[in-house]
């Protein structure tokens, strides 16, 4: 697999030469100044592939274009949205640009309720704590009804262990990481600028009301059939991202979080330009999901892989495990054989080395994720030296 990383543009603070020591191939980034639904002129794109390469490097995927939610929810002007997305890919197809990572999630990209969960050797990681997430959903954000989306063990946890440490500081926190943190530096619906996002989250979510998942399935239908034509004229690979978590919250549909999903859209959409980013860490954050059957499974219509993984505790929280775990070890060694030149970026690793100090974008630390692609790499490194000696002998 082709080694690539993250990277937010000439303002990260992790820059391309740094990328360069350290064994990066490509680099995956998007133009995140332009705002969504607006288009990428060619101008723009080729700016943004010339200062990559000029430091020697090549920008292997865009993550993300960006779908905005009128084409999610299948608004009055969808289709002006997706002319204009449409227009984006093709300068990216003139520019050479090929691998595109979007995503199909209404409002939220990700959601975690805990950026530095503390482990037993001093570095910490991104936590799913399901109590506090329904905390913030009952009592914060107030949804109707929203009592009905957890199971009795959840609701108790929050009533015994939540509730009666949370104040005020303790909200601000909660809103802060679940619809501040993790989105706004994505070109999220949520910025830290907002003054009252909670308020703004909830006219997102009304968008919504009346949305269920074979609608929503429907409108990522009409939008892939779209965009195939310019797919197959640029030979431009889209490549949906899971969701994440995957699974259904705040009442939203959700319509990649498992073997039937990916199927299905796969299915609806045959076109070899409709492709899976494959996140092993979204996916396995679903005890419902044999992440390594998936892989096996869907390793030739992946265009593009996170390699991360998630452990699912017995209450329903997760956190992100180590990237020398045997079920990511099995999946990289199925990509290597199935699918060696895919893009692979690692992605969610430790915070580590003074790493909580820099202000790193949640998730996408320097030091954690440089001792996550050594693992990676070490991985890849195994496998293709037992392939050459599996023929050797053969």
């Amino acid at each position: 697999m082709e080694k690539t990383w993250r990277w937010f543009g000439p303002n990260d603070p992790i820059t391309l030469e740094m990328l360069r020591q350290i064994g990066v191939e490509g680099i995956v980034t998007a133009l995140h100044h332009i705002p969504n639904g607006e288009v990428w002129s060619l101008e723009e794109v080729e700016k943004m592939k010339r200062f990559i390469e000029d430091r020697g490097l090549r920008w292997s995927v865009v993550e993300s274009l960006p779908v905005s939610e009128s084409i999610k929810y299948g608004g009055a002007d969808r289709d002006l949205l997706i002319d204009s997305y449409k227009e984006s890919l093709r300068s990216l197809g003139k520019a050479g640009v090929k691998t595109v990572c979007y995503n199909f999630m209404p409002v939220l990209d990700w959601a975690r309720t805990e950026l530095e969960y503390p482990n037993a050797d001093g570095t910490s990681n991104l936590y799913f704590n399901r109590a506090e997430f329904a905390y913030f959903d009952i009592h914060i954000l107030k949804r109707e009804n929203a009592e009905r989306d957890y199971d009795g063990e959840t609701l108790l946890r929050m009533k015994e262990e939540v509730a009666p440490r949370m104040d005020r500081e303790g909200e601000r926190r909660l809103v802060d990481t679940i619809i501040v943190k993790t989105q706004g530096f994505v070109n999220g619906n949520i910025s830290e600028k907002d003054l009252n996002p909670v308020q703004k989250f909830r006219e997102l979510l009304k968008l919504y009301d009346g949305i269920d998942a074979d609608t929503l399935r429907a409108n990522m239908v009409y939008f892939l059939e779209a965009i195939m034509p310019v797919c197959d004229e640029y030979g431009i690979n889209m490549c949906v991202h899971p969701d994440d978590p995957p699974m259904a919250i705040l009442g939203l549909p959700r319509i990649v979080t498992c073997d039937a999903d990916i199927e299905a859209f796969l299915e609806a959409v045959p076109n070899p330009h409709n492709g899976l980013t494959f996140c092993a860490g979204s996916l396995s954050a679903g005890g419902h999901n044999d992440v390594v059957a998936l892989a096996r499974k869907y390793a030739g219509r992946t265009h593009f892989v996170h390699a991360r993984i998630c452990n699912v505790l017995p209450n329903g929280d997760f956190k992100e495990s180590s990237h020398l775990d045997p079920r990511l070890i099995d999946i990289v060694a199925t990509f290597e054989k199935e699918n060696p030149g895919v893009p692979m970026r690692v992605d969610h690793a430790p915070l580590m080395l003074g790493d909580e100090k820099m202000g790193y974008n949640a998730g996408y630390s320097f030091h954690g994720r440089m001792l996550a692609l050594g693992m990676v790499s070490g991985i890849m490194a195994a496998c293709n030296n037992l392939n050459i000696s599996n023929t050797s002998n053969s």
